[in-house]
């Protein structure tokens, strides 16, 4: 983990209201783990105020802007602009500074080696799920099934077909894919062949859906999750999940920054879990 400022290297809007930056980030290439997150601040301002947490989508090099140096490393986030701090994100452009704090977390891990990997996300919820099929694809087979309410919602597809990724695109409205939702599609793959490791990010109702249908069929599941943060290392305790075991006389928090975004399923106390834990409200 280091504190560092930076600069843009790109800023781009890949579908109606989703953007795509890349950011110069010496050391990240080695330091990224898939699952991961930064804590973001646009330089030079105080609005707004706390750091927003984005997860890392995928880390690489390009060559420098000068003759003669060598390739830059960057990262690059994917986000959607729902509010204040990510429409103000939307504005930079090539060359603006910005505040990192990162990589944060903890991630994913590949589960057994050789089993199938079925991903399952839609939308922002893909963006930790990069790295991680890129981490597979060497010697699994591996699946996502990628969701949205409309065609809009379904990003970086080709970035996943490139690395050899069967995907399958469903859509609530039928614009793209199939449509319903994307539980449906993982429910009748796991009901043909259910010897799979299942990895998720995206809204709570979503991954509760999944681990429903995972518990069922005893098929592991990861998940990570998104909440309200404001220092992404532990010491604010502002985004607590309730854990395994978890009561009123014998509390039992995690703390998503720290000891996640990354959990297995069987870790978290998925029927005392509200509405504000596990969504992406953190990235307004």
């Amino acid at each position: 983990m280091s504190n560092f400022k930076t600069r843009i290297l790109a800023n781009q809007e890949i579908s109606p209201g989703y953007w795509r930056m890349r950011i110069q980030a010496p050391g990240a290439v080695a330091d990224c783990r898939a699952g991961q997150f930064l804590m973001f601040r646009v330089q030079l301002s105080l609005l707004p105020l706390l750091r927003r947490p984005f997860g890392i989508f995928r880390t690489g090099f390009q060559p420098s802007d000068v003759d003669g140096l060598p390739p830059v490393e960057y990262l690059e986030i994917l986000y959607k602009v729902v509010g204040q701090g990510t429409a103000m994100m939307s504005e930079l452009h090539h060359g603006d500074r910005v505040e990192i704090l990162g990589p944060l977390g903890r991630g994913f891990d590949g589960g057994e080696p050789g089993r199938r990997k079925i991903l399952v996300g839609g939308g922002i919820g893909l963006v930790p799920l990069y790295m991680l099929a890129e981490q597979l694809v060497g010697g699994n087979e591996v699946r996502l099934l990628m969701g949205g309410r409309t065609r809009d919602d379904i990003i970086v597809v080709t970035e996943f077909e490139r690395l050899g990724v069967q995907t399958y695109v469903s859509t609530e409205d039928g614009s793209l894919g199939d449509r319903g939702l994307v539980t449906a599609v993982l429910q009748q793959q796991l009901d043909t062949d259910p010897d799979a490791d299942v990895f998720a990010c995206g809204p709570l109702p979503m991954l509760e859906a999944v681990h429903d249908i995972c518990r069922q069929r005893q098929v592991p599941l990861q998940v990570s999750l998104e909440a309200l943060m404001a220092c992404g290392v532990g010491a604010c305790l502002g985004c607590v999940v309730k854990g395994v075991g978890h009561s009123e006389t014998s509390p039992r928090f995690l703390c998503t920054c720290k000891e996640g975004p990354v959990f297995r399923a069987e870790q978290l106390a998925w029927d005392r879990l509200d509405r504000t834990e596990g969504t992406c409200e953190g990235c307004k």
